[in-house]
């Protein structure tokens, strides 16, 4: 017990209570693989495994293959995004566009809304997706796009979405000073108070 308790997040054994499929494939493949691995593995090797870019070839047989192509086939056959063809160069390669700008608006717009007009200084009340979505984004580089039309906004504006903030700040300042609070949480304090072990050490994983 003692050693477990010395461990970070991210570098405790994942274990499966639960082995229900979910009806998705690439989630269901990675739920059976971790049930069926012996000794458990740590949450930064599955983050690592399930990329599809181990380069352990002892561990090859946990890799998911082809990852991002099956992802976005599957964002084809909802809808979201479209195939498309584009030559680089001497090559010919497979691109997939948005199908529908709308759709990124609008969830670029319930991020925006996530930090700003419906906001909650409890993390544990914000929608555990949106989160997830939050600092994701931001370990991968993207977070300031979704955030950056923010900066032309006026004063009237950013009293309508914040009573309490000083009159010099912008929306994109208080934004991304409400992000870095999100990002500076001891997540293995956070998973104490309120469980998804496995969602604070995911975050864990990808702040470092």
């Amino acid at each position: 017990m003692e050693q477990i308790l010395l461990l970070g997040l991210k570098d405790r054994e994942v274990t499966v209570k639960n082995s229900e499929p979910t009806g998705d494939v690439i989630l269901d493949e990675a739920l059976r693989h971790m049930k069926e691995t012996n000794p458990p593995e740590t949450v930064t090797s599955w983050i690592e495994y399930l990329s599809g870019e181990t380069w352990n070839p002892l561990k090859l047989r946990y890799q998911l293959r082809n990852v991002r192509e099956r992802l976005a086939k599957n964002l084809v056959e909802k809808g979201v995004l479209t195939t498309d063809k584009q030559n680089f160069l001497l090559f010919e390669i497979t691109t997939h566009p948005l199908s529908d700008g709308n759709q990124k608006t609008k969830l670029i717009k319930e991020v925006q809304d996530a930090v700003l007009s419906k906001w909650t200084n409890d993390v544990h009340r914000m929608d555990k997706k949106m989160l997830s979505l939050i600092v994701l984004a931001h370990a991968s580089d993207v977070l300031e796009n979704a955030f950056a039309p923010l900066s032309d906004q006026d004063y009237e504006v950013l009293q309508a979405y914040i009573k309490s903030v000083v009159v010099h700040s912008s929306l994109f300042e208080v934004a991304m000073k409400r992000v870095r609070s999100l990002l500076e949480l001891e997540y293995d304090v956070q998973a104490e108070k309120k469980g998804n072990d496995v969602m604070w050490a995911v975050f864990e994983a990808f702040s470092k």
